[in-house]
């Protein structure tokens, strides 16, 4: 990648953008390209194709997506399956049309089946049933990938898939009905201490287990992505390890400094009961995560309690 070539972060102001962004400048990258959600609406055709047209990226970084837990997902399903699958749509189209060089498309460890075998292989993809409760932004994030992978075979674009684990980090989204659940859980027990409130109510069980990935981190493979990998072979993106919910719990508990109990509603979700990525393909070209968990929390906890004040 020239370091003058123009990079195209879509969706810049999120967790996973604003990452990018961190990590493109650091490396060196002079020529990033950004717009506002009320700059460019990304789900419009037209404007999309406008700006593809007079910008003319040379790469393109896909980041602009419409996330959230268990809650969000339950109770917007159509805007998580259609916002994903127009901006999807659009940016892959127009990137074609406009010549990007190279385009990364950011998919999410959900599009494996819900019974995959752990940890789960690239292989994995389209080989069972979804888990329920994430089902429309999986089916999105699938799509996806099978645009990328049709249009390098019809087009022969450079375009690549890459699958992250769990993210989290500064930039995270805390609000507790449409966060993910480790920013959830940070707000909740941040709240109760605060509070002096004697317990904190968690959904499910606590025994699904789930593999967490620092977001720097994950910027980091994505540019060495982008550096070393061609074609249409997807790529997972994790830690290769993984935790129960209960302890994420107990964790963030004690980073945050909360003395009460914790109170599990077992009536609510748990999820998948598993949810890990097989990274041997990623490590095999040579990148390993740097962040633990202990550290990444505080460093996300300490970035919240920034944006409180």
């Amino acid at each position: 990648m020239d370091f003058d070539a123009k990079i195209y972060v879509a969706g810049h102001r999120g967790l996973v953008g604003s990452a990018l962004v961190r990590r493109l400048e650091r490396a060196g990258y002079r020529n990033l390209l950004f717009r506002t959600h009320s700059e460019l609406d990304l789900r419009d055709q037209g404007a999309a194709r406008g700006f593809f047209a007079s910008e003319r990226p040379d790469w393109v970084l896909l980041a602009a997506a419409k996330v959230g837990g268990i809650y969000a997902n339950s109770v917007y399903p159509a805007d998580f399956i259609y916002d994903n699958l127009i901006v999807e749509v659009n940016v892959i189209h127009e990137a074609c049309r406009s010549g990007v060089k190279k385009l990364l498309f950011l998919g999410s460890s959900c599009i494996y089946p819900r019974m995959a075998p752990q940890p789960m292989k690239e292989t994995a993809l389209l080989t069972g049933e979804l888990e329920p409760t994430n089902e429309p932004y999986a089916i999105a994030k699938i799509a996806g990938i099978k645009l990328c992978q049709s249009y390098n075979r019809q087009y022969g674009t450079n375009f690549i898939s890459v699958m992250p684990t769990n993210l989290y980090g500064p930039g995270d989204n805390f609000d507790l009905e449409n966060s993910h659940v480790l920013p959830a859980m940070i707000r909740k027990f941040h709240d109760a201490k605060t509070s002096h409130a004697p317990g904190v109510e968690l959904w499910g069980t606590g025994t699904p287990r789930r593999e967490f990935l620092y977001v720097d981190d994950m910027a980091d493979a994505c540019l060495f992505l982008m550096e070393r990998h061609n074609g249409s072979q997807i790529v997972n993106i994790g830690t290769g390890a993984d935790i129960t919910i209960k302890e994420l719990a107990e964790t963030i508990k004690r980073i945050v400094g909360y003395e009460g109990e914790i109170v599990w509603d077992s009536s609510k979700p748990d999820g998948m009961p598993r949810k890990l990525l097989d990274v041997s393909l990623l490590r095999g070209m040579g990148w390993q995560h740097k962040v633990e968990l202990d550290e990444g929390i505080q460093k996300t906890y300490d970035a919240f309690r920034r944006t409180l004040k």
